[in-house]
């Protein structure tokens, strides 16, 4: 008998739904969230396994690794998951489980792409960079806020400046300067890491021939670059570059019914950290970077359209060119291309 398996996940145990046909639950069982604990578990089953289904998430692309070699196991898109399962009344474990085999049983999923360990581990030293960085925005902003209730106000103060303008508002408070020498401190040391972790990006990106290949188009540096790297791991998955845009999340929502037709902002789905970097990419070759044909683009859609749709619309553009860019092999043209399609 065929099965569709549906799995799922949480930190300790999984719970696994097997589907027969018609929509049967043949068996229910739990095994340890371990890909060995789940290989043994379903390997025990005595059916014929057409897939197996997971929702993505943060163990799912180590669990899938780990099983794919004696099964055709699929992650499937959070979002729509989510969506199909909130139908449900009561929510467990094993309805969850239920819920994905049955979705997996329909082929009503949008499958997600499993990054490579490589990927992987650029993305997490982009993400403790982030961490980093959000961390000394907290602490300047928190003694910013101490400050003021004491009637002291650093205005508009340079990063460099910033040091010595807090201290010279507390030089004349004993208390005031010990609080925020220890602020000062913990912003020190969480500076000189950010730092390190820039240096690590900036030599990576220095050392990888994709990354040089984008860093050729203005506004692209390495954090633009790693990212849209580690986020599309394998340009190949799209079959055309005008894929990535929808998949970024960067076009806009529609909502249509009967008389009803409604253009809104754009969708937001997909990779979070993908739409920032090429956001900032975007606001820096509109408004700094070296005259060329893309920007000359976004300033005539700005002229139409309002700025504040232009910069969508290039973020957008400029992940489609990235793209091509790295499927073609070739560096960014200042001036457009006769034959260039994106």
């Amino acid at each position: 008998m065929n099965v569709f398996i549906g799995l799922d996940v949480s930190l300790a145990s999984t719970a696994i739904c097997v589907l027969g046909p018609q929509g049967k639950i043949v068996e229910e069982v739990q095994a340890e969230s371990e890909p060995e604990a789940l290989v043994r578990a379903i390997g025990a089953l005595p059916y014929s396994i057409d897939a197996i289904g997971l929702e993505a998430g943060p163990l799912s692309q180590w669990l899938s690794k780990g099983m794919e070699e004696g099964f055709d196991v699929v992650m499937m898109e959070t979002r729509l998951v989510k969506a199909a399962l909130k139908a449900m009344p009561i929510k467990t474990d094993r309805r969850d489980a239920q819920g994905i085999a049955r979705l997996l049983q329909l082929g009503w999923y949008r499958p997600v792409h499993r990054k490579s360990v490589s990927s992987q581990e650029i993305r997490a030293l982009l993400t403790a960079r982030k961490s980093v960085q959000q961390a000394i925005i907290n602490l300047e902003l928190s003694m910013r806020g101490v400050l003021r209730n004491f009637g002291l106000k650093l205005g508009h103060v340079t990063r460099i400046r910033y040091e010595a303008r807090v201290r010279e508002l507390v030089e004349q408070n004993e208390i005031l300067s010990a609080s925020t020498e220890a602020l000062l401190r913990a912003r020190a040391q969480l500076r000189a890491e950010l730092a390190e972790l820039d240096a690590k990006i900036a030599s990576l990106a220095k050392h990888d021939d994709v990354c040089r290949l984008m860093m050729t188009m203005p506004g692209v540096g390495p954090i633009v670059a790693l990212t849209v790297k580690s986020a599309i791991d394998d340009p190949t998955r799209f079959a055309r570059s005008k894929d990535v845009g929808p998949w970024a999340g960067l076009t806009p929502r529609r909502t249509q019914s009967g008389e009803m037709d409604i253009v809104g902002q754009i969708t937001r789905a997909g990779d979070r950290a993908l739409r920032a970097a090429l956001y900032q990419a975007a606001m820096i070759l509109m408004h700094r970077g070296s005259p060329n044909w893309l920007q000359a683009w976004a300033l005539r859609v700005a002229h139409r359209r309002g700025s504040k749709r232009a910069l969508i619309a290039l973020a957008r553009r400029i992940g489609v060119v990235l793209h091509r860019m790295w499927r073609d092999g070739t560096p960014f043209r200042y001036a457009p291309s006769p034959t260039a399609t994106v």
